[in-house]
Order: structure tokens, then sequence, then C-alpha cells
């Protein structure tokens, strides 16, 4: 599982012209899944995007979690984070899973987020062509694979 990690002062997905989802402050989670993807990877992933320390404490330090300021993440599938592109210029999404596997582990991914209190989850929608807007505050963007834990 990959995910891209953005910390936000605000973000927000459209589907089709209409507004979908939409956050404050808070963490945009941009998340992909591949074939060898299990819930033990899921709930990694989301243990650590709950507790990485992207946010400034009164010192103006990064040490504190979304958690610790009761902020909201909104999460976005996005199977292009598993692209190859060793070979020519047009990027393979083989290693991507597919949709009837790839949405349950999304799914339960999101479920192990809204499981912890003060967090405010919002989501778009699988497979869907979203327009997602943010606004990157920091910058602060951190990519996070399951497969580089050890």
């Amino acid at each position: 599982m990959r995910v891209i990690i953005q910390r936000v002062t605000s973000a927000s997905v459209q589907i089709n012209g209409n507004p979908h989802a939409a956050i404050g402050s808070g963490l945009l989670v941009l998340a992909g899944f591949e074939a060898a993807d299990n819930s033990e990877e899921v709930s990694w992933m989301a243990h650590k995007v709950l507790n990485m320390r992207l946010f400034n404490d009164a010192a103006g330090i990064p040490n504190c979690s979304v958690v610790e300021q009761q902020g909201s993440i909104l999460v976005v599938s996005q199977f292009t984070l598993h692209a190859l592109t060793k070979k020519g210029n047009r990027p393979s999404y083989i290693k991507a899973d597919r949709p009837e596997v790839a949405i349950p582990l999304y799914e339960e991914f999101i479920q192990v987020l809204k499981q912890q209190p003060g967090v405010t989850i919002a989501t778009g929608m699988f497979g869907a062509d979203m327009q997602v807007q943010l606004v990157n505050d920091g910058p602060v963007t951190i990519f996070v694979d399951s497969l580089n834990r050890m």
C-alpha cells in the first residue's frame, strides 16, 4: 500500500462538477493498493497516517499528529501511485490492484481511520473521475510505502 500524505489548510473533491467532500485543516491522503496488500498493511498504514507528527507544536516544531490537532483527513483512492515508469513514456498500472480487491481494502482503510475519536474522515469515490483541490500547508508532502516498513 502506498500513500501520499499532504498537510493541508483545506482540501475538497468534486465529482462531475458537484461538491462531494471537503475538509479544513488536516491531511489529504492519496491511497493506492497493490496485489501484495492485505489487512495488516491497511491497519499499519492507517496508524501511520493518524500518528505521523506533521503539525507544529507551540514552539513551531512538527511534533503533533492529526489526532492531537483533532484535524480532518480526506482520503482519495489513487491507483496511479503504483505506476511503473521504467520503460517508455506510458506508465503501466499492472501492479495496482483490480477494483474487486482494492475497493474492500480502501473501505477497510477508511473504517480503521474512522475508529479514531476526534478525527473527522471524508472520502472521495473509488474509481470516479475526481477533481481534487487542496491548499498544501508548508508545503508538507510525505510518501509512505508499506513495503518499506521493515
